[in-house]
């Protein structure tokens, strides 16, 4: 990165308008989220055209790309957060060595997952919720996803830390590659092959990898932080670092995977219609919560090279911005998913009235709580980024574990198949209380007690 580029960026990033600045950061991450939701509900639709079992195992084998994207996101948060204080501060050569170490360690990991699984292949299926007439297909879908693995991770941590250098673009454009090549290969590999579930599979895989190489080759660009083996010097206090700004993310999405786990081992006690109903309407409300995700990752890199700057009022100006664009955008989606949840989950599996009843029932529950969760996102991001790790894992916790898993139990045991529907909304509205002591006094306090 040249000096001038780098001194532009600085400049753009502690002065430009914070409400502009956050949409013109957040439009390319909404714009991946929503093609990578996309390409998830794409997924669903294809495969929804084999059977029900085939759609459950969809399901299942999430719990594993919940687990392994949180791996990616504790390397490419914690490495993402750091380099954007870094930048802020202008310590370059700390930003490069971060990236590195972020990135390499995130795929020798994955390479290190992969193999476990393909060694623990059906013990892991089945503890992931899988019953016997869901394992062949769960199985079949599953290699590839292994097969993937080191790419699927990488892409994540790319993701992360580009979009925490400020562009989002170059990161789109790597994730939307992949995902609309995914699209494409779906119904080619999926019945044109005549591969079913497995097409699927070596349609992500394909995907992945192919994503994966467009974003090491943009990484560079634009004033970026190009990835170098050179500069992989990992140490205690790089990992150190990673474990404070990413810790949060691992916190979250480790739980999505266990809570996943969970729900499909309740869920499949009431059959493989209720796995496929919670499978399809898990992947609506991932591409319904694409966009605001994608709002808070352009409010991200301005909260971080500002706090790294020290200018706390522009981080609070950008969480006011940010929130409340994200509750309107959530509160239009709640209304809108309720009136028409019948013939969204329809769409998905039509030829399974079960399945539909369902899916509309447990979509609607989650329409009621879909507002609060711009405030638990929000919060969340912003804690993480100020490096509040304590106060940010607790956020990333609520609403997937925290709160989450005790409902579901404890729904179960009070009301039954009811009180798994309700489960997630529960935690939603719990989450948003907990958001509350634990954001506005760091916002108020920020800058008064150093960092």
């Amino acid at each position: 990165m040249s000096a001038d580029i780098r001194q532009e960026k600085f400049v753009k990033m502690t002065t430009a308008p914070v409400g502009l600045l956050v949409t013109s950061l957040a439009v390319p991450s909404m714009i991946s989220m929503l093609v990578s939701g996309i390409y998830n509900l794409a997924d669903t639709f294809f495969i929804g055209r084999i059977n029900t079992q085939s759609v459950a195992a969809l399901g299942i084998v999430f719990s594993y790309m919940a687990l392994i994207q949180a791996i990616a996101f504790f390397f490419g948060q914690g490495s993402g957060n750091f380099i954007s204080r870094a930048l802020g501060s202008r310590h370059t050569e700390m930003a490069e060595r971060m990236a590195a170490v972020g990135f390499f360690s995130s795929f020798l990991t994955g390479t290190l997952t992969a193999l476990a699984g393909f060694c623990l292949m059906e013990p892991l299926l089945r503890f992931f919720g899988s019953t016997g007439t869901i394992l062949p297909y769960a199985k079949d879908y599953f290699r590839f996803i292994l097969l993937g693995t080191p790419f699927i991770m990488c892409c994540f941590t790319m993701n992360n830390q580009m979009r925490q250098q400020g562009n989002a673009l170059l990161s789109m454009i790597g994730i939307a590659s992949g995902a609309v090549l995914n699209v494409a290969l779906d119904p080619l590999l999926i019945f044109g092959f005549g591969l079913g579930i497995r097409g699927a599979g070596l349609a992500t895989a394909l995907s992945q990898a192919v994503s994966f190489t467009i974003m090491l080759a943009l990484c560079g660009k634009k004033g970026g932080i190009k990835i170098r083996f050179r500069n992989f010097r990992p140490s205690w206090e790089t990992y150190r670092e990673i474990n404070a700004g990413g810790l949060p993310s691992l916190a979250r999405q480790g739980l999505m995977s266990v809570a996943a786990i969970c729900l499909n081992q309740v869920a499949a006690s009431y059959g493989d219609e209720s796995v496929a109903a919670f499978s399809v309407v898990s992947r609506i409300a991932m591409l319904a919560g694409a966009a605001m995700i994608g709002y808070g990752q352009g409010f991200q890199p301005v909260c971080g090279f500002n706090y790294g700057a020290g200018r706390y009022d522009r981080v609070r100006a950008a969480f006011r911005h940010s929130l409340t664009v994200s509750t309107l955008y959530c509160l239009l989606l709640a209304v809108l998913g309720f009136i028409f949840a019948p013939g969204i989950v329809r769409v998905f599996r039509s030829d399974d009235a079960e399945v539909v009843r369902i899916g509309t029932e447990i979509l609607r529950y989650q329409c009621l709580s879909f507002p609060l969760t711009a405030m638990v996102v929000m919060s969340n991001m912003y804690l993480q980024n100020i490096r509040r790790t304590v106060p940010a894992v607790l956020m990333a916790t609520a609403r997937q574990g925290l709160f989450f898993i005790p409902a579901l139990f404890l729904g179960r045991a009070l009301w039954g198949f009811f009180g798994i529907e309700i489960a997630q909304t529960v935690s939603d509205a719990c989450a948003f209380l907990l958001s509350l002591p634990l954001t506005i006094p760091a916002l108020h306090r920020m800058g008064g007690q150093g960092r």
